[in-house]
């Protein structure tokens, strides 16, 4: 983490608002999915924000998750290096949200490296992976694992086709949303300035 001294005034209610959106039943979901996905020897983290952090922030597992998701030998991050050198590690990071935003993951929902990097908001790193996680098991090809109750289908388009003659007729007719005229009368309205000429 960045060697960043306290924070005062309103940087620092700024930072316990953000602070106040992780979720630490959210936390233990993604784990449980994130170890289901890659398989194999990836241990859990202790509970926590700190925790879950530190256990995200070299980005192997970020970059194991996405390449999880694809079939293999079409998986997005060939290398995934091992290092401990802090501009690698972020490096790593940068692909997986890279990665993430290809696979279909909305670009709003996409954290920024120091949001984990140096924990400035840890709530937008899972919002990130639960957008992951909702992409993974709409697109429904059998590459997702975990119970899939954890994430949210995404709603899919429902194209409708119109003929001509059915939008001639709905440029007839006055939708509600215009609002409507009927009951409205200029009853008991009076011109501008007639209460002066009275006078």
């Amino acid at each position: 983490m960045a060697n960043r001294g306290p924070s005062y005034g309103l940087s620092r209610e700024v930072q316990e608002k953000i602070e106040q959106k992780y979720d630490q039943d959210l936390e233990s979901r993604l784990v449980d999915w994130i170890v289901t996905q890659c398989g194999g020897n990836i241990e859990k983290p202790q509970p926590g924000k700190q925790n879950f952090q530190n256990w995200l922030m070299d980005g192997t597992i970020l970059c194991r998750l996405i390449n999880s998701l694809y079939p293999r030998g079409k998986e997005p991050i060939k290398k995934i290096s091992e290092t401990q050198m802090a501009f690698k590690q972020m490096e790593k990071i940068s692909q997986f949200l890279q990665a993430a935003e290809a696979y279909g993951v909305i670009t709003t929902d996409i954290f920024q490296t120091v949001d984990l990097w140096e924990g400035k908001d840890m709530a937008a790193v899972q919002r990130t992976l639960m957008a992951l996680g909702s992409v993974a098991i709409t697109k429904d090809d059998g590459l997702y694992r975990g119970n899939r109750d954890w994430f949210h289908r995404k709603s899919q388009g429902n194209r409708r086709e119109f003929s001509e003659e059915q939008l001639r007729q709905g440029q007839n007719l006055i939708g509600l949303q215009m609002g409507s005229n009927r009951g409205a009368s200029q009853a008991g309205m009076t011109g501008y300035g007639m209460h002066r000429q009275i006078m």
